[in-house]
């Protein structure tokens, strides 16, 4: 997969009065150069439909689309790729499924990470690095020394997740992170394309 810095899921819950499409277009007017979509509540109907949207969005502005859980939306709609959490679909068993697109596992551990990468995962999530009310499920915090511990062991891209805002991000980048994802802090922002410009300028420096 080509390389990326700032990753934007959506989460409809933090911008209640703002159409999905419009948020997620601001996100990546202002860099965003992946899009996941994670919904966990709606039905399979609406979830296509949200997802054929994204997948024209994503198109329209060459970036990477990705569907998180619902493997058989991703190949319905030909996003670029899944992402799974440690309780889904093993990796062996996706990868039968979708053949060379992308595959993003969720990590909470380096022994979890280890084995991503040893299966074949293209890129791992790390985290939750801080307190994260994002969904409900939410392991606990691991901090910024597991993104410490993936720098240092782990070759395949990482992306680090949960909890990052503005005020902290500077703590996860010189802990070794390149790859940044947030939620909450970018879709329900009152300024979606600057706080992700701002997300960038800091990854940049």
């Amino acid at each position: 997969m080509r390389d990326f810095r700032l990753y934007a899921i959506t989460g409809e819950q933090f911008h209640p009065n703002r159409d999905l499409i419009e948020v997620m277009e601001e996100a990546i007017v202002g860099g965003v150069d992946i899009i996941q979509l994670r919904d966990k509540t709606s039905g399979k109907p609406e979830l296509l439909r949200k997802a054929r949207a994204l997948r024209e969005l994503t198109r329209k502005h060459g970036v990477i689309f990705i569907v998180n859980d619902h493997i058989d939306v991703a190949m319905e709609v030909d996003a670029d790729g899944v992402h799974l959490g440690q309780g889904d679909v093993s990796l062996p068993e996706a990868r039968k499924l979708v053949g060379e697109k992308i595959i993003g596992i969720s990590t909470h551990a380096l022994q979890e990470a280890w084995l991503a990468q040893q299966q074949g995962a293209d890129y791992i999530g790390v985290g939750p690095v801080y307190r994260t009310a994002t969904k409900a499920d939410v392991v606990d915090p691991v901090g910024v020394s597991y993104v410490r511990e993936v720098t240092q062991n782990i070759r395949i891209p990482f992306v680090a997740i949960g909890g990052i805002k503005l005020s902290n991000v500077d703590e996860v980048i010189a802990a070794g992170a390149t790859r940044i994802c947030a939620v909450s802090e970018i879709v329900g922002s009152s300024d979606v394309r600057g706080t992700c410009e701002a997300f960038l300028s800091k990854l940049n420096k």
